[in-house]
């Protein structure tokens, strides 16, 4: 396993053991509102610090761009980073949320970490080594169409500028799916992508930390992700689509010109 991944995964369960210390006494956290249902506690700020001086214990001269402390410092290697990816879950005892980590290098994720402590699942990617859960090699289903795949996606929850085109979206995938969930962790819902526990996934406004780690495990996983014009601009844009190769195909088709 690459030394950069072992220090991940050593960050990530630090991060989880302050997560789940925290989730026996929610009802006494300090709870902020950064948007319109967009919360962060005193948890997710512990978390990211716990994470974060663990992967500059090691690499004191990486940069780091995290979900809570913004931007920090200059370097071709960036580790990204969302400390408690579900949140509004996590808060309403609902156990579907994450830790995600992973290190750009010059712009391109190489290495991967989602751990879900809830069910103790470790995924992990190094590119161009392949997508593992708990050090057993995954790879996305088989699912050829879209009439037989179960589909993930997130709800806008606090800019609606581009509601109206989401739920003609949501209302044709529906009808041509064997089924839409939204489980409220885009970084999970990716790591499941990669597993074949769903088999496609689209979502709009995401930032980089939600992003980033799960990309890498669809890619090393055998799957496809882009932004919604079929692009590789997903961690600018935000707007992204994923899945099996035939079943992102028709999602692509069908959430770029919904209704037609």
């Amino acid at each position: 396993m690459h030394p950069m991944l072992n220090t991940a995964i050593k960050a990530a369960r630090r991060a989880a053991s302050v997560i789940q210390r925290a989730s026996n006494n929610v009802d006494h956290l300090r709870i902020e509102s950064k948007d319109h249902n967009s919360f962060v506690t005193e948890v997710d700020r512990a978390a990211e610090k716990a994470i974060v001086d663990t992967l500059l214990e090691a690499y004191p001269k990486h940069a780091i761009l995290a979900e809570e402390g913004g931007s920090r410092g200059e370097s071709d290697d960036v580790w990204i980073i969302d400390p408690l990816d579900g949140t509004t879950n996590f808060l309403h005892g609902v156990p579907q949320y994450c830790i995600s980590i992973a290190l750009a290098h010059k712009g391109q994720v190489t290495q991967a970490v989602i751990y879900d402590p809830n069910r103790n699942d470790l995924f992990t990617a190094t590119r161009g080594a392949g997508a593992f859960l708990n050090d057993r090699r995954i790879r996305v289903s088989k699912t050829k169409e879209l009439a037989d795949s179960l589909v993930c996606t997130g709800f806008p929850y606090s800019k609606f500028g581009k509601l109206d085109l989401y739920l003609k979206q949501l209302g044709e995938v529906i009808q041509k799916s064997a089924g839409v969930r939204r489980p409220g962790s885009a970084a999970l819902d990716l790591a499941y992508i990669a597993c074949g526990r769903y088999d496609a996934f689209w979502e709009m406004g995401l930032q980089p930390w939600d992003i980033a780690a799960g990309s890498l495990l669809v890619l090393e996983a055998g799957g496809l992700i882009t932004d919604l014009n079929g692009e590789g601009n997903f961690m600018e844009s935000g707007d992204v689509v994923a899945g099996t190769p035939r079943a992102f195909a028709q999602l692509l088709q069908t959430v770029q010109a919904p209704g037609r």
